[in-house]
């Protein structure tokens, strides 16, 4: 299928008739979303964004590398927050390996693998891709908060699965 091609079938309406569920989410995050979700076969979330020219570097038409960092910080802290069943967490260290690009139109996704749990920290990391192909490697380190008084129930970040 050529890029156009693709690029013409890539749109919310694909997105959602593909099993993708769309979630918005507030702040910071908001202003790159929305993001995708859906389950894999073993029950993991599969964390997605359509490229949009908002996202690009507008001289190259190319996905920006801070949006990249910003979703590896999304895909990465929902792998996370499903490995703490709910516990707040905030990013303690985050890092990437830009090794291709992606272009206006596409879809970037992410599997997060936890690799360790401890009882203060989780650790992840996952490849962004577009279709088969590795735009970007991240990992990351999750600290756990303590509950506090007032805290926000339900804040373990966007679900439209559960």
């Amino acid at each position: 299928m050529s890029d156009d091609a693709r690029a013409e079938r890539l749109n919310a309406e694909w997105l959602a008739a593909t099993g993708w569920k769309s979630a918005t989410v507030g702040g910071f995050s908001g202003q790159v979303g929305p993001f995708w979700f859906r389950r894999d076969d073993s029950g993991h979330r599969v964390i997605g964004l359509l490229v949009e020219d908002r996202h690009a570097n507008s001289h190259l038409g190319t996905l920006h590398g801070g949006v990249v960092m910003t979703f590896a910080d999304i895909a990465l802290g929902a792998g996370a927050d499903d490995a703490l069943g709910g516990a707040r967490s905030v990013t303690a260290s985050l890092q990437a390996h830009f090794v291709s690009i992606a272009r206006i139109g596409e879809f970037i996704s992410c599997a997060p693998e936890v690799v360790r749990r401890t009882r203060n920290l989780v650790f992840v990391r996952g490849l962004i891709v577009v279709g088969e192909r590795t735009i970007a490697s991240a990992d990351g380190i999750w600290k756990v908060l303590e509950p506090t008084a007032g805290a926000v129930a339900g804040t373990a970040g966007p679900d439209p699965q559960s």
